[in-house]
């Protein structure tokens, strides 16, 4: 995997650009602070910033920029394109968004009343994002943080059987797309003809298989662990517990399993295996990314910049109206590629 050079880490602590302020507080993501009169051009101050915000990125894991007063899409757009010019389109979504430019989404849909449990995004893509653009337009009137987590710490938190097994078989998620729950095959991967699907399928190492009602099955095995490509650290990389059917209410469960059947759920995660994961280990995992989680709620105008191996990120409850926009850039390009599981996508 390899990330761009502006991202490499200086020797030294990265100093804040000139006119900001750099809070870095326990319990808080690093935030900094922009002078009012600093930023009055954001996309042209994130021009010419980019590269003092990339490197306090590497540095810190995850940046908080207080102080641009993003207003509208085309604002945190230009932005976006300014700190990380080419922006990934996504495919694989396990739930709808809305595209207000290419590569510029709305949030995930997803009940504002639960949580999004900690995960690395689209880490069970072939070629996860590594660089994460959030920006807030509306804040919530509670709750709705986007909340972090430091990967290598969690890693080293987790039991080492339970670490080692995982990075000796790695995680598989299954799903089963359907026009209730989630995104359905054509939003997922952005078209509605079956053999680009299978061929898409092929390329990425996912084994696919279509039910008899016209509904898609796949599955995907995906490393666990993976080394930071800049840092070379190790790092708890994947959406284990993000994904898996112990991490739903239980309501919402027992109700998906009535309809569709244990098998049929529209996601779920296992050991690389295939064999399943407990309820105690999901809880176990959740509760270390809890004791690890930092948070600052959100403000107008805020812009976040994650490096997605590095920090896990999740989305707090919250009490409508949230309007975050969110970017992935860079794709990582794994050294070694999974192979497709026996079957093969067909």
């Amino acid at each position: 995997m390899s990330l761009p050079t502006s991202a490499l880490p200086t020797p030294a602590a990265v100093p804040a650009p000139p006119g900001t302020d750099l809070d870095v507080h326990h319990g808080k993501p690093p935030v900094l602070h922009v002078h009012p009169r600093t930023a009055e051009d954001p996309p042209g101050w994130a021009a010419e910033h980019r590269h003092a915000l990339r490197d306090l990125v590497t540095e810190h894991g995850a940046l908080l920029v207080r102080g641009l007063a993003l207003r509208d899409t085309g604002q945190a757009d230009a932005v976006f394109r300014h700190l990380a010019p080419a922006l990934m389109t996504e495919r694989e979504a396990f739930s709808p968004r809305h595209t207000h430019a290419p590569g510029v989404y709305s949030s995930t849909a997803w009940p504002p009343n639960q949580p999004m449990c900690m995960h690395h995004e689209l880490s069970y893509t072939h070629a996860p994002p590594g660089l994460l653009l959030l920006a807030c337009l509306t804040p919530p009137r509670t709750g709705g943080a986007t909340a972090l987590a430091d990967a290598p710490a969690v890693l080293d938190a987790l039991p080492p059987h339970l670490v080692r097994r995982f990075d000796e078989e790695g995680w598989l998620l299954t799903r089963t797309y359907n026009d209730e729950i989630g995104a359905s095959w054509e939003e997922a991967f952005g078209t509605d003809d079956q053999a680009a699907v299978e061929e898409y399928c092929r390329a990425h190492a996912i084994d696919l298989h279509w039910q008899p009602d016209g509904s898609l099955r796949t599955r995907q095995r995906r490393p666990a662990v993976v080394r930071h490509p800049v840092t070379g650290r190790r790092c708890w990389f994947n959406q284990v517990a993000f994904l898996n059917e112990w991490t739903m209410a239980e309501e919402v469960r027992e109700y998906l399993v009535d309809v569709y059947g244990p098998d049929g759920l529209p996601f779920n995660t296992r050991f690389g295996n295939g064999d399943p994961i407990g309820e105690d280990v999901v809880q176990l995992i959740n509760s270390v990314y809890e004791r690890h989680t930092v948070r600052e709620p959100w403000q107008a105008g805020d812009l976040m910049l994650v490096d997605n191996v590095r920090t896990a990120h999740s989305r707090e409850p919250f009490e409508p109206p949230r309007d975050v926009v969110v970017a992935m850039a860079e794709p990582l390009h794994p050294t070694t590629r999974t192979p497709i599981l026996e079957g093969g996508a067909r």
